[in-house]
């Protein structure tokens, strides 16, 4: 290869490993396996190594991880958290050996698994848990001490006062976590995290520590960065000293004489990653003594005392034979292939996603091919390729819902086919989690918990139903006694006086949040004007646009729709918008902005004040601005608020505003 077309190479390489490093280690949303980027980056070593004079100091294999993300303090490492050398072959673990024997002599190896999940420091005066933080770029990470005291599984106080020390090690999170994760990420309508890796990243760089707590992640611990007060001379001896301070240390590893020995360890924990309940992407080789660590060095990027061998992805053909069509609970379709069994990753795998229609098209998928398989991230089943010759007519989804034979949309820019009916029965508990939700129906104490109870035992099969729950119905329920049941009972009878956007909001309409719901509740007043309402006419209110006004008059036009509606009238539920009625509008043209905690009140709730009486409510401070609410720990808002010169209230005065009387009427011409 020429130098000329090496150097155009190595800068498609560098553009496309940076683009996948900020995508993986800053956006926690990789687009590419982990074997795909490790080919890439192998690529792109080689290229280096044959013509050196292309290395630059921004170049991706001079670097390590990826920058620290600007939400937390920055953490300075005093102690560099390294990288490791990759090797996908046990050829390359023999030439990491003879490396090391030419500089260390009868080394003795470790060989513990890679754990795929976030590096972390934690550090300890005293025995007491003091500051953890994230790897970033190796020199520099983030402060996510709060988030990381939530994990049960990193000690808050070691079982000795050791003056100082400073641990390595790797947060993940379990299979079982990740599946609950997603399922309660499919629920609320959020984008389920792609593998456990990008789970556990962005869990710990939450803003708020309670929802890194709620993720249920866990942590191993396996390297000694710093300590003082104690001696520590070999890698094994520091593990069984961290597991005695209360750190979770792996069982996998293993002290290993020879290379020989090392390499079969190595095939050990390869065998086993399948059963394992957490991720792993390879093993690791460290050499044991500290004084040979020592005299072996590192480059400028890796330790030369220790290599990782990264486990190629396991691919095995099968022939496909049927394709069953689940209807989640956001109503998408989602095509799962079966399979004849085979065993991958030490599992035996009969079932694979086919994700949508696109992709059966793209990979010619058809009954009764031969297809490729293989795990993504090691958990999940997907069909890599089909086998050249054994395909047809690519597979077709059905154009209704096997659910409940209702039509299924292609949505412009979506690649998923979706159920539209409101009262599918696949989406019940999603439908009625997001109908009961603070926005919409607002019904106190109506938890997921407690509808998926309802749901089991046959009490409820719409949102309709809600309404004609009985004391002792509610009784029967777990955790549920004669006070709490009551109350929910008031909870849901109060809900029949909420205002029609409300109401909108609660169908879980495609496309229409709450701002779109007031839209239309203010421009139609009547839930009987919006059945009426033509899709051009619908997306002639300012605010919205077609693809909108379009997925109303779809959802409109349903004879399910038109089902619920009659049963929600027939229980009393308000169908009017009460704004549209309203004789007070003393905050018309005014526009407030909500900012802090208030003393007495939610921002939902003074948001809906400021609606009622003819006010809107924007989420940014401008020279517009009428006035912003503030409530403690305002922030960035009421800084500008103060720079502009807007009006700033505390919930008192704006309490004090609304007792005020409206101004009378303009008298008649």
């Amino acid at each position: 290869m020429e130098i000329q077309e090496a150097r155009r190479e190595h800068e498609a390489l560098c553009r496309q490993i940076s683009y996948h490093n900020q995508k993986y280690y800053v956006e926690d949303a990789p687009e590419i396996d982990d074997y795909d980027y490790d080919m890439l980056y192998l690529r792109l070593q080689n290229l280096e190594a044959e013509f050196p004079e292309l290395v630059t100091p921004d170049s991706p294999t001079q670097k390590v991880g990826g920058p620290a993300v600007n939400t937390f303090a920055p953490v300075a490492h005093k102690v560099p958290m390294e990288s490791l050398h990759d090797s996908f072959s046990e050829e390359e673990l023999m030439d990491f050996d003879r490396r090391v024997r030419a500089a260390a002599e009868a080394p003795v190896y470790v060989v513990e698994p890679k754990f795929d999940g976030l590096s972390v420091s934690l550090e300890y005066r005293d025995g007491v848990f003091v500051r953890g933080s994230t790897r970033g770029d190796g020199l520099v990470g983030e402060d996510v001490t709060e988030n990381l005291r939530t994990i049960r599984t990193v000690p808050k106080q070691l079982t000795r006062p050791i003056p100082f020390l400073e641990v390595r090690g790797e947060v993940y999170m379990s299979h079982e976590s990740f599946f609950q994760l997603c399922a309660r990420q499919e629920l609320n309508d959020e984008k389920p995290f792609k593998n456990p890796r990008n789970a556990a990243a962005g869990s710990l760089r939450q803003k708020n520590p309670k929802i890194t707590a709620s993720r249920q992640l866990d942590i191993f611990v396996f390297n000694v960065q710093q300590v003082q007060g104690e001696e520590l001379s070999r890698h094994d001896q520091s593990l069984e000293f961290l597991r005695g301070l209360g750190f979770a240390v792996t069982d996998l590893y293993a002290v290993c004489p020879t290379i020989e020995e090392a390499l079969a360890h190595v095939r050990k924990i390869g065998d086993m990653r399948g059963s394992l309940g957490y991720s792993i992407d390879g093993a690791v080789v460290k050499v044991n003594d500290f004084a040979q660590r020592k005299l072996l060095g590192s480059t400028a990027k890796f330790p030369k005392w220790a290599e990782a061998f990264k486990y190629p992805p396991e691919e095995k053909e099968s022939r496909l034979l049927d394709v069953e069509i689940n209807v989640g609970r956001t109503g998408v379709l989602t095509p799962t292939g079966v399979f004849e069994p085979v065993t991958l990753a030490g599992t035996t795998v009969s079932r694979a996603t086919l994700h949508n229609q696109d992709f059966i098209t793209e990979k010619g998928i058809c009954i009764g091919c031969t297809a490729v398989l293989r795990k993504a991230g090691e958990i999940i089943p997907e069909v890599v390729s089909v086998v050249e010759g054994t395909g047809g007519e690519p597979y077709r989804i059905p154009t209704v819902c096997p659910s409940c034979g209702g039509p299924v949309v292609r949505e412009e820019g979506e690649a998923a086919l979706r159920c539209l009916n409101p009262e599918c029965p696949a989406q019940l508990l999603r439908h009625l989690i997001h109908f009961a939700s603070r926005d919409a129906m607002d019904i106190d104490g109506l938890g997921p918990a407690v509808l998926e109870q309802l749901v089991g035992k046959g009490l409820v099969s719409s949102p309709a139903d809600l309404y004609a729950l009985t004391l002792p119905q509610l009784m029967e329920l777990e955790r549920m006694g004669q006070k709490s049941s009551q109350n929910l009972l008031d909870a849901i009878e109060k809900t029949k006086e909420n205002d029609l956007y409300r109401l909108l909001y609660a169908l879980g309409i495609l496309h229409i949040g709450l701002k779109a719901a007031k839209l239309l509740a203010g421009r139609f007043r009547t839930i009987d004007e919006i059945f009426q309402a033509t899709a051009e006419e619908i997306a002639a209110i300012e605010g919205f646009g077609e693809i909108m006004a379009q997925s109303v008059a779809d959802f409109f036009a349903l004879p399910s729709t038109a089902h619920l509606i009659d049963r929600l009238r027939s229980a009393g539920v308000n169908m009017k918008s009460q704004a549209a009625e309203a004789e007070d509008t003393r905050f018309a043209g005014k526009t407030f902005v909500l900012t802090g905690t208030l003393p007495t009140m939610t921002r939902s709730e003074a948001s809906a004040l400021v609606e009622k009486f003819g006010g809107k409510v924007s989420s940014s401070v401008s020279k517009k601005t009428s006035y912003v609410l503030a409530g403690e720990d305002a922030g960035s808002k009421l800084t500008k608020a103060v720079q502009l010169g807007v009006p700033v209230l505390t919930e008192e005065e704006f309490q004090n505003m609304l007792a005020e009387p409206p101004a009378p009427a303009d008298p008649p011409a």
